[in-house]
C-alpha cells in the first residue's frame, strides 16, 4: 500500500528479515518512550515471531521515500464474547521527524484492513494516559473505551 503524504511517498508493508536493524531501531525507539528496555533475547524472539509462520502476531513497516520510519504489531486473539476473535494492536510507533505526515493514521487503519480481511473487525489497544500526542489521533480513529486496566503485581 503506498500514499502521497506531506513529505513524501508513504508505503506500508509487512515486516521481513531484511528489516531487523530498522526494526529494531524503531521497536527501542518506541520502548524508550514509555521508559522501557527490554532484554536481546526479546527482540529476537519478537523478531522471529513477527517474520515466521505466527498465526496470531503480525507486524508492518511505515517507509518514507524508502526509509522505515514506523511500525505497528497486531495480535489476532479469542474472545469469550467475539466468536470470531478480536484484534489488539498492541505497538504502535513513527519516528518523531516523521509525525504529522498520516503515518500513525495510516498504521492504523492498515490493522483495521487487516482485522476484516481476517473477519476480525473488532480492534482495541491502549495506551498511557500522558500520551497526549497520540491521544489526540485515537480520538479521531477510535472510541475511549471506559475500562480501566489492572495488572498483576510483581
Amino acid at each position: 500500500m503506498t500514499e502521497t503524504a506531506a513529505s513524501g511517498s508513504v508505503t506500508l508493508r509487512p515486516i521481513e528479515a531484511r528489516d531487523r536493524r530498522d526494526w529494531g531501531r524503531l521497536w527501542t525507539d518506541y520502548l524508550a518512550f514509555y521508559d522501557t528496555s527490554l532484554p536481546v533475547s526479546i527482540h529476537d524472539t519478537t523478531f522471529a515471531r513477527l517474520t515466521g509462520d505466527d498465526p496470531a502476531l503480525h507486524g508492518l513497516i511505515a517507509e518514507v521515500d524508502g526509509r522505515p520510519s514506523g511500525l505497528v504489531h497486531y495480535i489476532f486473539h479469542e474472545h469469550c464474547w467475539t466468536p470470531e476473535g478480536v484484534t489488539y494492536l498492541q505497538d504502535l510507533y513513527a519516528d518523531p521527524e516523521q509525525r504529522g505526515i498520516g503515518l500513525g493514521r495510516a498504521l492504523i487503519e492498515a490493522v483495521y484492513a487487516a482485522a476484516d480481511a481476517a473477519g476480525r473487525p473488532s480492534v482495541y489497544w491502549l495506551t498511557q494516559d500522558f500520551n497526549a500526542t497520540a491521544r489526540r489521533l485515537y480520538d479521531r480513529v477510535g472510541r475511549l473505551s471506559p475500562f480501566i486496566k489492572y495488572t498483576r503485581p510483581a
